[in-house]
């Protein structure tokens, strides 16, 4: 569950993108890469509170449902499936292109659909075969990182070989904060979007043996950790190489190991983002079908998907992001510059809403668990109410400035008519059954969740009996 949880944050986007950061920003990105960073520390807290008090199958989309409503919950359940499929096929073209550097003579959409196909088997088959996959995944991931890190530490203090030492790029090439202060505070935009997937873990939580202990322990392991991972890479990129290399744009940890004249550099870059890619990709899948397979319990979503197969997995759910995934592969083959790109566009801004109405909920379920439970409450948001309230305004400001700068607009805007769309199809759900309650309990906190359904006789024998859909999910070990 740790290693589920660091890896859920350290994708391609650190590994490539954040040179764009550090491009835009000069070495101040550090500083826009710890703000992100603490924000997103803020959120999982407030997460990890509601899902150690009441674990439940579905996390976040169960807790909004119950105390924002019927709209917020489906809202917050179909926009977070929403960006997980795309994110499917963002990293399957990724990995494919990674790959076609290898096997040039593949076309691009064969090899993102094999690696599509290979992750969704693997899915397919077991929770625990997600979990194995993605152990060895953020394994190499966290041991990449750790090298780097260690390798540049070296470098600064002059123990690498020809190395001069120093943190005089830090501010040689027109300052610490050369495009401004404005320009940090806005690369804190992107930089949030790198850390989604952190609140993965909370979701296989519901797979797990013992969910509450694995979500306490993980988030309280990942704070330092993911920051640290983060704004210390970043930190060693821009220490070693001048900010405003074109190299440092492109790839700025090959172009740290460059530096350090490590071999096959360029090849072993490759295969670092080609694991990130894949792990991506298959938390992606994971997340997505267990999201879908959340929202059938309340008729949110067709209840055809609740299917399961021999393995104790949804697969209907499952190969309904794959389909959405080859579709979009698809597109990216046939019309990259206006279908795939309105695809990419239409979800930048969706993890924003969902982590915005996260922290929405734990202010409304925090007050109901202190009058109706308050021995749930075993982790709990820091200095509460002052801090999640400034979390909500910090993350509606996140919000406001995507929709404002520039390098963010079309995305923001895009986002919102999918939202739009969201909220069209809850009120068609709404008059296909206008019997559905106001309001739907979260499971009970006495329990962990079980495996399979509890008949009814038994479940008035055990009043506190997690309440779980009608069909068997196994936990992983």
């Amino acid at each position: 569950m740790n290693l589920i949880a660091l890896g859920g944050v350290i994708g391609a986007g650190l590994f490539v993108g954040s040179g764009v950061v550090i491009h835009q920003t000069g070495p101040a990105a550090v500083v826009s890469f710890l703000l992100a960073g603490v924000l997103t520390v803020l959120i999982m807290r407030m997460l990890a509170e509601m899902t150690v008090a009441r674990p439940a199958l579905g996390s976040f989309y169960v807790y909004a449902r119950e105390v924002l409503g019927n709209r917020a919950g489906f809202s917050v359940g179909w926009m977070y499936w929403y960006f997980f499929v795309i994110v499917v096929a963002v990293e399957a073209v990724a990995g494919g292109q990674i790959l076609q550097l290898w096997l040039p003579e593949v076309p691009l959409w064969a090899l993102s659909g094999g690696l599509l196909t290979l992750l969704a088997g693997t899915n397919l088959v077991s929770a625990r075969s997600y979990g194995e996959f993605e152990y060895w995944f953020s394994s190499i991931k966290v041991l990449a990182i750790v090298c780097f890190l260690l390798v540049g530490g070296l470098y600064l203090l002059g123990f690498w070989p020809g190395a001069n030492g120093g943190l005089s790029n830090l501010t040689a090439h027109g300052g610490f904060a050369p495009m401004g202060i404005g320009a940090v505070l806005a690369a804190v935009v992107p930089c949030v979007a790198f850390y989604t997937g952190a609140e993965i873990v909370t979701i296989a939580a519901a797979e797990s043996a013992e969910p509450r202990r694995a979500v306490a322990r993980a988030m309280k392991s990942i704070i330092l950790r993911v920051v640290g991972f983060y704004v210390g890479s970043v930190f060693v990129v821009v220490a070693v190489v001048p900010w405003n290399s074109p190299d440092t744009e492109i790839s700025p940890y090959a172009a740290v190991l460059s530096a350090l004249n490590v071999p096959a550099v360029t090849t072993v870059m490759n295969a670092i983002v080609l694991t990130a890619v894949l792990s991506c990709l298959n938390s992606a899948l994971y997340t997505s079908s267990r999201m879908l397979f959340a929202l059938t319990r309340n008729n949110d979503a067709p209840r055809s998907l609740t299917k399961i197969g021999r393995g104790g997995v949804p697969r209907r759910a499952i190969l309904a992001g794959t389909v959405v995934g080859y579709v979009s592969v698809l597109a990216a083959y046939l019309s990259p510059g206006v279908v795939f790109a309105f695809l990419v566009n239409s979800y930048g801004a969706v993890a924003l809403f969902v982590y915005l109405l996260i922290a929405i909920a734990q202010v409304r379920m925090r007050r109901k668990l202190e009058r109706e439970d308050p021995e749930a409450l075993t982790l709990r948001m820091w200095l509460f109410p002052w801090l999640s309230y400034t979390t909500i305004a910090l993350m509606g400001v996140i919000i406001a400035a995507m929709a404002i700068l520039p390098d963010s607009r079309t995305q923001f805007w895009v986002s919102l008519g999918t939202l739009a769309v969201i909220l069209i199809g809850y009120e068609i759900r709404r008059r296909a059954h206008p019997d559905m309650p106001a309001r739907t309990d979260v499971p009970s906190t006495r329990q962990p969740l079980a495996a399979r359904d509890t008949p009814p006789s038994e479940t008035a024998r055990r009043p506190h009996a997690v309440d779980t859909p009608r069909a068997e999910v196994r936990r992983t070990d």
